[in-house]
C-alpha cells in the first residue's frame, strides 16, 4: 500500500486535493525494485491541464510498455501547495509512488508554451535540484525537455541537461539503452551526455558554445567536442501505421481535466502552410493514420475509460482524407451508448455542418471560424488560403442549419498591417451578421444572432516565414484594439457583436521567450526569484515582476521583440534541422511581403524540405 506524501491535514487545506494523490483509474504502478530506469514525466502547469495534454501520455504509455522503465506522473503544484511544500519542506513527488522527483534517473519535462517557462523551475526547485544545469552532480536526475518550444531551446539552455527535438516515438528507446550501457559500464553523467549527444534528435547545450557580436546578435554557434554533430535533426515518424503507438487504456483523472475526454490523434502534420503558424511547419509532412486503426482504438479507450466524449486530434481534421468514414461510424457506433463526438480544426463546408448537426445541440453550441485577418489581402499576406466568400457561405449554411452563434478568430499586428485591415475585422463581423437577417427568416430566427469576435496579438515563431518579423510595443498593440473596438461600435449591427482581446504584455513576453537566445536564460531565472509564477494564469502574471528582471539583468526587451531580423542573421535556433529549409522560409517570408499564396501541400510541392523524410504527404500515390 502506497503512503502519500502529503498528510490529511495538508490535503484537507488545499484546493483540489484528488491533483496530488494518484491512484486514478489506468495509471500505472510497479515495482522499483524490478525496474533499471525510473523516469518522472513532467508537465509544468496544473494536474488538469497536464492530464489534457496527448504527448505527454503517449510517452506515458509507451515508456510503461518496457519492463525496465517506470514512467511516474508529475504537475506543478498551485500556489496554496507550492506555499507549504517551501514552509514544510515537503519534497516534489510523483504520483504513482509519491516519492521524490530527486530520487529519479530521469525527470522529463513538456515544453508545451513559452508562458510556463518559470514553472519549470518551481519544480526543480520544489524537487531539491539545482537550477542551473552546471550545478548539478552525479546524484541529480538528468533533465530532458521536449515538445513544441524545443525547438528552440537556447532560453532554457542552462536549466536542462538534454533536448528531444521531434516526436517522442522515435528515440526514447536509444537514449534509454545509452543510459543502461552507460550505467553498467561505471560511466559518470557526462559520459552519458556524450553517448545521448551521438543519439539522433538529441540536443546537448554543454557541449555548444555561442559567441556574439557587439550588436547582440549571434557570432558563432558550434560544437565544442569533435564527436558532437553541428546540427540536431528533428526526429519523427514517417510511417504511422508502423510507428505509432497508440493508448488503449489512457488514465483517467479524478477531477475534471480542461479536457475530458477520449483523443483520438487522427493525423500530424499540415498541408495548409500558413505562416505564421508554428505547428504546420515544424510537424510536417502530414502523415495519417488508418482509419480501421482508428475504429478499433476509439472503441478500446472508451471501453476502458468510461469517457462520455471523444474528440478527434489534428491541426486540420477536414484534411484527413478518411474524415467522413471515420465520424459516420463512430456516429453510428457511440450515438446510441451516449457517446459526444468533438470535432475541432474543421473547415466550416457541408459536410462538417452536417456533422455537427447530428452530434451538437445546436441551440447550446456557436460555430468556429478563424480568418485570421480582416482583409482578403492580409489573408493572402499570411497564406491563410481562406476567402471572404467562404466564410460568408459557411456562416450562411451554419444559419441555415439552426445555428445563430458564431464565435471569429482574428490576430492583430500581423507583419504589413493597416489600420484598413483592423477595420476590416469589424466589417467582416458586420457582413456575417447581415447575413444572418438577410438568411433567416424572421419566424424561424432563434433570436438575435450572437458574433463573438476575439483577437489575439501576433507572436513571431522560430521555423515559420515569420520568425524574421518584428513585434509591436505594447502602446501599439492596445492602439490596434481600441481601432477595432470603435469600428464594431460604428457598424449597424454593433449589439449583436462582442469584442474580447488578448493582453499586450503577456504578448510581448511570448515573443521575448519564443525568440530568445542563451542569454535570456539570466531573465528567466531573475524573474523566477522576484516571484513569477504560473504566468499563464491572468491571476497569476505580474508583467512588473519581468519588467524588474529585464532591469536588473540589464536585458534589452526591444533587441528580441521589436526588431526586425536579417534573413542572413544567425537565429538562436539555426542549429537545429527541421525538416522545413531556411531557404523555404526565406522564401516564403519574401513571398508574404508580396502578398503571393501557396497553394497547399496537396494541390502543390512548394519544396518545403521534408520531402527527405521519404513519407507522409510528400509521397501519396506515389508508392
Amino acid at each position: 500500500m502506497r503512503n502519500l506524501a502529503l498528510s490529511d491535514e495538508i490535503l484537507m487545506s488545499v484546493d483540489k486535493a484528488a491533483r496530488y494523490i494518484g491512484g486514478e483509474v489506468n495509471s500505472v504502478m510497479k515495482d522499483k525494485e524490478k525496474v533499471d530506469i525510473r523516469f518522472a514525466m513532467c508537465f509544468p502547469d496544473v494536474y488538469e491541464i497536464g492530464m489534457s495534454n496527448l504527448g505527454m501520455m503517449i510517452l506515458y504509455n509507451m515508456f510503461n510498455e518496457r519492463e525496465d522503465v517506470w514512467c511516474e506522473r508529475v504537475f506543478s503544484p498551485w500556489t496554496d501547495l507550492d506555499k507549504l511544500m517551501r514552509e514544510k519542506k515537503i519534497p516534489l513527488f510523483a504520483l504513482e509512488s509519491q516519492e521524490p522527483v530527486k530520487e529519479f534517473d530521469f525527470l522529463g519535462i513538456t515544453l508545451g508554451y513559452e508562458m510556463c517557462y518559470t514553472n519549470i523551475l518551481q519544480i526543480l526547485d520544489l524537487s531539491g535540484i539545482p537550477l542551473l544545469a552546471k550545478d548539478r552532480g552525479e546524484e541529480f536526475p538528468i533533465v530532458i525537455g521536449g515538445g513544441a518550444c524545443a525547438y528552440n531551446p537556447e532560453p532554457l539552455a542552462d536549466f536542462f541537461d538534454l533536448f528531444y527535438i521531434g516526436e517522442g516515438e522515435m528515440v526514447y528507446d536509444a537514449l534509454f539503452d545509452a543510459y543502461k550501457a552507460n550505467k553498467a559500464a561505471g560511466g559518470t553523467k557526462e559520459d552519458f551526455l556524450m553517448r545521448a549527444a551521438q543519439v539522433p534528435g538529441i540536443y546537448v547545450p554543454a557541449f555548444y558554445d555561442v559567441t556574439y557580436k557587439e550588436d547582440g546578435t549571434i557570432a558563432s554557434f558550434a560544437p565544442n567536442r569533435p564527436e558532437v554533430p553541428e546540427k540536431v535533426k528533428k526526429q519523427l515518424i514517417v510511417d504511422m501505421d508502423k510507428g505509432y503507438r497508440p493508448i488503449e487504456k489512457p488514465v483517467v483523472p479524478f477531477i475534471k481535466a480542461t479536457q475530458d475526454r477520449v483523443t483520438l490523434e487522427i493525423q500530424r502534420g499540415c498541408i495548409r502552410g500558413c505562416r505564421f503558424c508554428q505547428a504546420g511547419m515544424i510537424y510536417r509532412p502530414t502523415r495519417e493514420r488508418d482509419v480501421e486503426a482508428l475504429k478499433a482504438s476509439a472503441r478500446e479507450m472508451l471501453k476502458n475509460t468510461g469517457h462520455e466524449e471523444i474528440s478527434l486530434s489534428s491541426l486540420s481534421s477536414s484534411d484527413y482524407t478518411q474524415l467522413e468514414e471515420l465520424v459516420t461510424f463512430l456516429i453510428e457506433e457511440f450515438k446510441e451508448k451516449g457517446v459526444n463526438i468533438s470535432l475541432p480544426s474543421l473547415r466550416i463546408d457541408a459536410f462538417a455542418l452536417d456533422v455537427m448537426s447530428k452530434v451538437q445541440d445546436i441551440k447550446k453550441s456557436s460555430l468556429t471560424f478563424a480568418p485570421e485577418a480582416g482583409s482578403q489581402r492580409l489573408r493572402d499576406v499570411i497564406n491563410k488560403g481562406l476567402t471572404e466568400e467562404d466564410i460568408l457561405h459557411g456562416a450562411k449554411e451554419a444559419f441555415l442549419g439552426g445555428w445563430n452563434r458564431v464565435k471569429l478568430y482574428f490576430m492583430l499586428g500581423l507583419p504589413t498591417e493597416t489600420e484598413e485591415d483592423m477595420k476590416g475585422i469589424a466589417h467582416l463581423a458586420e457582413k456575417i451578421a447581415e447575413e444572418y437577417y438577410d438568411t433567416v427568416p424572421k419566424e424561424k430566427r432563434h433570436g438575435k444572432v450572437q458574433i463573438v469576435v476575439s483577437t489575439s496579438f501576433f507572436v513571431p515563431k522560430p521555423f515559420t516565414p515569420f520568425q524574421w518579423a518584428g513585434m509591436y510595443s505594447e502602446q501599439n498593440f492596445i492602439d490596434k484594439a481600441k481601432v477595432v473596438k470603435e469600428e464594431i461600435r460604428a457598424q449597424l449591427n454593433q449589439k449583436s457583436i462582442k469584442y474580447n482581446w488578448h493582453e499586450p504584455d503577456v504578448t510581448i513576453l511570448e515573443g521575448f521567450l519564443a525568440r530568445g537566445d542563451r542569454k535570456c536564460g539570466k531573465v528567466i531565472l531573475k524573474a523566477y526569484e522576484n516571484g513569477a509564477l504560473y504566468d499563464a494564469w491572468s491571476e497569476s502574471f505580474h508583467y512588473e515582476i519581468w519588467q524588474q528582471a529585464f532591469e536588473e539583468t540589464n536585458t534589452d526587451l526591444d533587441f528580441y521583440t521589436l526588431r526586425e531580423r536579417d534573413v542572413d542573421e544567425i537565429l538562436p535556433w539555426d542549429f537545429i534541422d527541421a525538416g522545413v529549409t531556411k531557404e523555404f522560409l526565406a522564401r516564403e517570408w519574401k513571398h508574404a511581403k508580396e502578398g503571393v499564396v501557396t497553394p497547399n501541400c496537396r494541390k502543390r510541392c512548394s519544396g518545403c524540405g521534408v520531402k527527405q523524410y521519404g513519407g507522409g504527404v510528400c509521397y501519396e500515390g506515389k508508392n
